[in-house]
């Protein structure tokens, strides 16, 4: 019994010394140190051993179970540690390499026009004011001088949502509030930029939503002269210093006189292309002066006050800054079109 147990903890140390494995170890510790291993086997045959040998064949057998355990013990803790060393191996992160390239969003075309345009104007003392985009009938048309059944409303073809409730079709509601609120008295000095919406036919040049930009001055010895200056510096910082202007006479119920304004054309410089169908000039907004009527309704004594008023289309500006030859554009989100305007690519 002493040579068996001799020789299985000789059998079981040299194959823990050889062992690669966690695997392989806890294999081991089951088949010699379980409860069916050999050693319990031949401890059950030590009912046949006499008084005076079964302790010291307990003894042995206690010793070697506690050197196979230790030999196990120290083994597996040189194997965790090499499967540590090896994993870090595995998973190590080389630092030199380059990162993903993060993209990152950038303004809308529009929106970059919009601020461009209100950066210009508040810089020359003009405040943005906002007004609701579903807009009483009176202060879309009414206050505008657009009486009900005025054939002017014809120019403009709406969103009713109700008998007096409507899709505002320019911003010029936002002017007509803000002259009300001032209970008037000037100065007005103001820009309002925003959605309107019309009943139109899309196309590459129309669109039933749209975004404009619609300034006001109200004041005492306001002149044309002051809207011509104030629009001749506007196409210039917008469209390059060699943009020139020129107003013709047009009609506007809210303005009296009333004017539309060209700039030269920067793709010929004036000589006549395509662009600007051989003319020179490109048609870019409607301005005038603020006609009596709309003063009046709005509490102004128009013969001490007198203002001028100008609207521009924001994808008109767009289009011909950036040359876009397509309003939808701007509404498809079409990122092959949306990357040209990127600043970080």
């Amino acid at each position: 019994m002493q040579e068996r147990l001799q020789q299985l903890q000789a059998e079981a140390l040299h194959k823990v010394d050889n062992a690669s494995g966690l695997k392989e170890l806890n294999d081991i510790r089951a088949a010699y140190l379980g409860k069916k291993g050999p050693i319990t086997e031949v401890l059950k045959g030590m009912g046949k051993l006499s008084a005076e040998e079964r302790p010291k064949m307990g003894a042995l057998a206690n010793e070697v179970r506690d050197a196979i355990t230790a030999a196990i013990e120290s083994k597996q803790q040189l194997l965790e540690e090499a499967a540590v060393v090896e994993q870090l191996a595995s998973e190590t992160i080389d630092v030199t390499l380059p990162g993903r390239p993060v993209k990152v969003g950038n303004h809308h075309p529009l929106t970059r026009i919009i601020e461009e345009i209100e950066d210009l104007f508040m810089g020359m003392g003009y405040a943005v004011a906002e007004g609701p985009e579903v807009e009483q009938d009176y202060y879309n048309f009414e206050a505008l001088n657009f009486p009900k059944g005025h054939p002017a409303r014809d120019m403009q073809d709406s969103y009713y949502i109700s008998d007096d409730i409507l899709l505002r079709t320019h911003t010029s509601g936002v002017q007509a509030r803000t002259m009300e609120k001032n209970h008037g008295k000037g100065p007005v000095k103001i820009i309002c930029p925003g959605k309107v919406y019309r009943r139109d036919n899309d196309d590459a040049t129309h669109s039933h939503q749209f975004m404009q930009i619609e300034g006001l001055v109200v004041d005492e010895n306001i002149r044309l002269s002051d809207l011509k200056g104030t629009l001749d510096l506007f196409a210039k910082k917008m469209f390059g210093e060699d943009r020139e202007i020129r107003l013709r006479p047009s009609f506007f119920p809210f303005t009296e006189p009333s004017v539309e304004m060209d700039i030269s054309c920067k793709f010929c410089g004036g000589t006549g292309c395509g662009v600007c169908k051989d003319t020179g000039w490109i048609e870019i907004l409607g301005a005038g002066m603020v006609h009596p009527n709309v003063l009046e309704m709005a509490g102004y004594d128009s013969k001490k006050y007198t203002g001028f008023a100008f609207g521009l289309g924001i994808e008109r500006i767009a289009m011909l800054k950036y040359g876009v030859d397509d309003i939808r554009h701007f509404y498809t989100n079409d990122n092959r079109f949306l990357k040209q305007f990127s600043v970080h690519e």
